[in-house]
């Protein structure tokens, strides 16, 4: 089990808890490392694209540090990048090779049956493959926290999002918000809606990419000139078009996804972040270079959830005067009914 620290902001937070960075665990500094080394290899992203590029390789610095290994990075700038960068990382003769994002599933398994001896991760794909283990997150479970949260702050009674494409990895986080809306309307007899996603026929809004920032500007547009107040972009650099349109209007509030995007957007977009639905991709994968480097790797999928901190929702910031004292206590108690296992969160595209 991967150790947790809580976070800071108010009563919410002493309800949800984080994986924290754990010292390193008894017996790694038995272990000699100085041969031991990890490559990553990014999506078309690239490294610091603010979302779980970023945050699996902030992972394997963690890893640097606290154990004493060698790291590095391959950033992958378009697809057909994808599998030869793999296959670079494979000839550097690391014990690890961490790979980011769907799109690297095929080339994963492709280098993971080659290289039996060898060590992978991936994060955000499950794949079946005995020296592979994937990295996933049930983030529907936060973003049902996210979904009530935005529909108890919403003036006007609409909220939105919306999606790079309608990949599993994608559609969790818009299927656990759509029935997070749907929660509060029955807790508070309200009629929240939610434009950009139909969890029943699974059809929504996309922008069938994940960088032109200018096509996120361009759907936050359409979504607010439908009144939604509260936007969840899911699709990564995309989402920082989302947060200048609604900047520029000056209206709404941004719910961000990943990582906390108080902390990893531009500062001027931090007045409008309402929170962010957090993957902690960074003790995962800490965790997974432990278990290597103590022979205790396994395949078996590392599954984040509420309960074993690998998700949650980050700190309001400077949108915490939004949220009432009565909002984040019900967000405290759906949090723990969540983890008791009192209300199941559930969709088509859940891991495992």
């Amino acid at each position: 089990m991967i150790a947790r620290r809580p976070l800071t902001a108010a009563a919410l937070f002493a309800a949800l808890a984080l994986v924290g960075c754990a010292p390193a665990p008894d017996g790694a500094g038995d272990t000699d490392a100085t041969d031991y080394c990890a490559r990553m290899v990014t999506n078309s992203g690239g490294l610091e694209d603010r979302s779980f590029n970023q945050s699996s390789w902030e992972g394997l610095e963690i890893a640097a540090e606290e154990f004493d290994i060698d790291v590095d990075a391959i950033v992958s700038t378009n697809e057909t990048d994808l599998a030869p960068n793999v296959e670079q990382a494979v000839a550097t003769g690391c014990q690890l090779v961490l790979t980011v994002g769907w799109e690297l599933a095929e080339a994963t398994v492709a280098a993971a049956e080659a290289n039996p001896g060898l060590h992978f991760a991936i994060v955000d794909e499950m794949v079946d493959a005995d020296n592979v283990k994937p990295i996933v997150f049930d983030t529907a479970q936060a973003a049902y926290l996210a979904g009530y949260l935005a529909a108890g702050v919403s003036e006007t009674g609409v909220v939105g999002t919306f999606g790079g494409d309608p990949q599993p990895p994608v559609t969790l986080f818009m299927d656990g918000f759509v029935d997070g809306v749907a929660r509060y309307n029955a807790e508070h007899g309200t009629s929240v809606r939610v434009l950009g996603w139909n969890k029943e026929t699974q059809n929504g809004l996309f922008t069938g990419d994940y960088e032109n920032v200018t096509l996120g500007r361009t759907t936050t547009e359409g979504l607010l000139d439908q009144n939604a107040d509260v936007i969840l972009p899911v699709a990564g650099q995309v989402g920082e078009g989302a947060a200048a349109a609604i900047l520029e209007r000056g209206v709404g509030s941004l719910i961000w996804v990943d990582n906390d995007g108080y902390e990893t957007l531009p500062a001027e977009y931090r007045p409008i972040i309402l929170t962010s639905i957090l993957k902690n991709t960074q003790d995962a994968v800490v965790e997974i270079v432990r278990s290597d480097l103590a022979g205790e790797f396994d395949a078996s999928p590392f599954i984040g959830t509420l309960e074993n901190g690998g998700v949650g929702i980050a700190p309001f910031h400077d949108r915490t005067p939004l949220v009432s004292a009565e909002l984040q206590a019900e967000l405290g108690a759906l949090t723990a009914a969540i983890i008791a296992g009192e209300i199941t969160v559930e969709s088509p595209s859940s891991p495992g």
